[in-house]
């Protein structure tokens, strides 16, 4: 098994030509670029093709879950809710994947989530897709972990990139956008701000792994010795 593993490591990663393009649409898709465009281009941002639950006929404002819910019950409702958008999102990369658009962003990428957060490129759809929707995010590291596409150390640094302002681009052009006509500063920068904290808070943990697991080997390798 090791040798195997030594022979795949040592060839070079063979991507398809459609792999580029199956990545370039997966990032444009996951991106949020054309959210609230309209036309045809809006059934290429994930929000969009997502959908909404139909209102209730007498408040505009209430979904199938209605209003003024508590307890268990209105938190089954809500994390059913959840369900179409993880579907849809790990529908989407199960194509990209047999596209061998994840072949091209771990190649791709890697250079540059490697040295940036420690994570490898083919994570780097999985971050694209976090930065709009959360639960997608999750549900597509998750899956990179079962397949042992990232390791134990690399889940743990991806999660505290996207644990801090989870769905960052969605949540900031909504909810964020009622500040937008009381703060000084263009529009972008905090937003600039908010990327360059998250991507502090992963290398934070990144640091605090790697003093764990040099502690960890030293004090094995003291145990073995004595």
């Amino acid at each position: 098994m090791s040798n195997d593993n030594n022979q795949e490591v040592n060839q070079p990663l063979k991507v398809p030509k459609w792999g580029y393009i199956a990545l370039l649409f997966a990032l444009v898709f996951f991106s949020g670029f054309f959210h609230g465009v309209k036309g045809w281009q809006a059934a290429l941002d994930f929000n969009t093709v997502n959908g909404t639950f139909g209102t209730m006929k007498d408040a505009a404002k209430a979904t199938f879950t209605g209003m003024g819910g508590a307890g268990a019950r209105d938190g089954f409702l809500f994390a059913f809710g959840l369900i179409p958008a993880c579907m849809l999102a790990l529908g989407v990369v199960e194509v990209v994947d047999h596209l061998g658009g994840l072949k091209a962003a771990q190649k791709l990428l890697t250079p540059l989530l490697r040295p940036l957060i420690g994570i490898p490129g083919i994570a780097g759809l999985a971050l694209i897709t976090s930065l709009q929707s959360t639960d997608a995010g999750a549900g597509m590291t998750r899956a990179l972990r079962e397949n042992n596409s990232i390791s134990e150390k690399e889940k743990t640094i991806f999660a505290a990139f996207q644990f801090s302002a989870g769905g960052t681009i969605t949540n900031y052009l909504s909810t964020g956008a009622a500040l937008f006509s009381f703060i000084t500063v263009p529009i972008i920068l905090p937003l600039i701000v908010i990327f360059v904290m998250k991507i502090f808070g992963a290398n934070v943990m990144r640091f605090y792994l790697s003093r764990v697991m040099k502690e960890e080997a030293d004090s094995n390798g003291k145990q073995i010795a004595g």
